[in-house]
């Protein structure tokens, strides 16, 4: 039985962007097909976009964007505000993975983690590091990366975590949303 909060009609979709390149612009493609939707981008996220050469408005106009411009990470607050039904974190970086493992809520991403997982707000995460071995974009094409053994036991450990779903592929994350999308439309009739 899910024991989420029943979804309200202004309830919106939460994405964090995070320092991985990992899949980034197939993400932000989903995330621009999402009605409602906030986005709250770290300090590494905005690194990364400027590595991908994402300049100006690229986020649709009804999105609202959050920066990790203030030190207790303000628009967190939204949370215990009944503002979002869902947090999408995609992709994620293996700092940003530990950090949210040991609990350390440091910067904007881990700050919306930790304060969604304390309101029960179901959290999907597509961390970068999943297997051992693995093909990720980078700027400049497709690289081989090996994670450590750390990152992949870190991983392990956010899937036991309350009201998370770790997903491990592209494919993983479009079902995980679907599927999400589906439960808050019959959650809403």
């Amino acid at each position: 039985m899910d024991d989420t909060p029943r979804k309200r009609k202004d309830q919106r979709w939460a994405w964090v962007l995070t320092g991985s390149g990992h899949f980034f612009d197939e993400c932000l493609a989903i995330l621009r097909r999402l009605d409602a939707c906030d986005v709250f981008v770290s300090l590494a996220a905005e690194e990364v976009l400027r590595m991908y050469r994402h300049r100006g408005e690229i986020f649709p106009e009804q999105t609202r964007v959050f920066r990790d411009t203030t030190a207790s990470a303000a628009p967190v607050g939204q949370f215990y505000k009944g503002e979002y039904h869902t947090l999408v974190m995609a992709p994620v970086s293996s700092n940003t993975v530990a950090k949210c493992v040991c609990g350390i809520s440091d910067n904007l991403a881990t700050n919306v983690f930790a304060q969604a997982g304390k309101c029960r707000v179901p959290a999907l995460v597509f961390a970068c590091d999943t297997a051992p071995e693995l093909e990720s974009k980078a700027p400049k094409g497709m690289v081989k990366v090996y994670p450590r053994r750390i990152d992949l036991e870190n991983v392990d450990r956010l899937r036991a975590f309350e009201t998370t779903t770790v997903v491990e592929s592209m494919a993983d994350l479009e079902s995980a949303i679907a599927e999400r999308q589906e439960w808050l439309s019959a959650s809403s009739s």
